[in-house]
């Protein structure tokens, strides 16, 4: 076997670990899930397991952050299709309500990871994921003049910390209608922010 056929056998394994321990961590939750039950879904020896990951917790870390990452794709992507600086903000903030209802990524990157990762991990892999969007978008329209002046980070980190409470809410909510009464209570504190 080459070399080239032997890094992709083990991209393939790596990518078939992280695809089967997702399946698995999204529908049953990481503390029900073993290692043995991901070698065998994922038709490894728990020694492949280990050459790409040191633990069962940095396979859950790769796959939080694949989850953080497409739903930081998603939440940029929705903001893009609007030309419109506040729109931008306001259709992000929206997608990234509506991403986190999903089931998969509630019991992933709001019920599992800060459990698993703890609160600092868990708060710093989500500002590297999508704080800067928001920082970006805040800082656009302060320089607009839509949003009154003001520092930049403070902001960012008061509606970051808002829509991750919101999210981890929603994450425990039975009630269809939740998502809608948070969407409406963040419209409004957005609005509050609208310089007049």
């Amino acid at each position: 076997m080459t070399d080239g056929a032997r890094a992709r056998q083990r991209e393939q394994t790596k990518r078939t670990l992280l695809r089967e321990s997702r399946r698995l961590f999204a529908s049953r939750g990481y503390g029900a899930v073993g290692l043995a039950e991901i070698v065998h879904a994922a038709a490894v020896t728990k020694g492949a397991l280990y050459h790409h990951f040191d633990s069962k917790t940095d396979l859950f870390r790769a796959i939080l952050q694949q989850v953080q990452q497409e739903v930081a794709q998603k939440v940029a992507a929705t903001a893009q299709a609007h030309d419109d600086p506040w729109e931008q903000l306001t259709a992000g903030c929206r997608a990234f309500l509506t991403a986190s209802t999903d089931p998969d990524v509630q019991q992933i990157m709001l019920i599992d990871a800060p459990a698993v990762l703890g609160w600092s991990e868990w708060r710093a892999m989500d500002e590297s994921a999508s704080a800067h969007h928001l920082a970006e978008a805040l800082t656009t329209l302060i320089q607009q003049g839509t949003i009154a002046p003001q520092p930049v980070e403070p902001l960012t980190h008061l509606l970051s910390g808002a829509m991750n409470e919101a999210a981890l809410w929603l994450a425990t909510s039975t009630n269809p209608n939740d998502l809608a009464a948070t969407w409406a209570a963040l419209s409004r504190i957005l609005e509050a922010l609208r310089h007049k």
